[in-house]
């Protein structure tokens, strides 16, 4: 998601060639929103430098995985001639064809509902709202558009992002009446900061006895502030962060109890003789319903760090290490909350 606002096409290429060469083979975008931050000037870069980057690849060794984009009345420019981005099977099959166009491929591997069409509370919100409900497209609508693309042999999986509870027994629910495709991944926040939206009840949705639908989490190192990057906002690495380069992106880091409860996780990897990506990404590796953990990096330093403290790093961590972790955690519970 950095790739063509804080990455140049080298770099990102320098990036992916160093991340397969260890034997990363999953690759995750979002059609026209990425990069970050949402702009018309800029959507679709991601996607470009992947594509241009795949052409000397072998396809079939590498997983890659985009999204649709849920309702938005503020991006449809994305589409054409759309007042309101919907998954609908309109918006469905065009994001589909301008992402196949924009990567340069024949196919999707995993096409995710990046949010829901009917209203959640999103990126940082923590309650849902009553008073917010608005009508949306059926289960069953979305589904049998994804069958058409599966059918052409455009997209191979499903899965949905941002998610709830009830929008994934739904979805699995139409699925099984309807002889539709069922989601098989959740791509969801998940860290040390960000526990509860998934280990309340997700986690007993899908469990591999249930429904068994793997948690791909994102921002396993809260948007990088679990690095203890920003603890010194002043600082040289935290000025070329993202928190300093887009005010407001991701608040819910900087303008919450997270700041102090990371200094409590980074004194605790101290502890233990860990850095705070060891801690931070050796605890989102080690959780039982963990799929994948996706991590983006800005160069090929920081990606040696993250790649190292997934293979390196004791597995499962130390049981001490553990007991530490949720002693923090019954104390402060997700304190990235606003």
């Amino acid at each position: 998601m950095t790739f063509g606002e804080q990455n140049t096409e080298k770099e990102a290429h320098d990036i992916l060639n160093y991340a397969f060469d260890r034997g990363i083979n999953a690759i995750d975008t979002a059609e026209a929103v990425y990069p970050i931050p949402i702009k018309k000037e800029t959507q679709g870069r991601t996607d470009l430098y992947i594509g241009s980057w795949l052409k000397s690849q072998p396809r079939d060794k590498i997983i890659l995985a985009t999204k649709v984009c849920g309702y938005s009345e503020r991006s449809s420019y994305m589409r054409e001639n759309a007042n309101v981005l919907r998954v609908d099977a309109v918006n469905i099959r065009e994001s589909v064809e301008k992402s196949l166009k924009r990567l340069g491929t024949d196919y999707i591997d995993l096409l995710q509902i990046h949010w829901p069409d009917r209203y959640v509370p999103l990126f940082g919100e923590y309650s849902y709202d009553p008073s917010k409900w608005r009508p949306s497209v059926p289960f069953v609508e979305q589904l049998q558009a994804f069958q058409e693309v599966i059918n052409e042999g455009k997209v191979r999986y499903i899965g949905v992002s941002n998610e709830t509870s009830y929008g994934v027994m739904e979805f699995v629910h139409a699925a099984k009446v309807e002889g539709l495709p069922k989601i098989v991944s959740i791509q969801n926040s998940y860290s040390l900061l960000v526990r509860c939206r998934f280990e309340v009840d997700l986690v007993e949705v899908c469990h591999p006895k249930n429904y068994n639908i793997g948690l791909l989490s994102y921002s396993p190192l809260g948007g990088g502030s679990l690095t203890g990057k920003y603890i010194d906002i002043n600082s040289d690495t935290a000025k070329r962060g993202r928190f300093n380069l887009f005010p407001g992106y991701m608040e819910r880091y900087n303008k919450s109890a997270a700041r102090e409860v990371t200094i409590k996780y980074l004194e605790l990897a101290k502890k233990h003789g860990l850095t705070p990506v060891q801690l931070a990404l050796g605890f989102a590796r080690d959780r039982p319903f963990m799929t994948s953990s996706i991590f983006g990096a800005t160069s090929v330093d920081q990606l040696k760090e993250d790649i190292d403290a997934f293979t390196t790093t004791e597995r499962p961590l130390p049981a001490e290490v553990m007991a530490d972790i949720e002693a923090i955690f019954k104390k402060y519970k997700d304190p990235a909350i606003l």
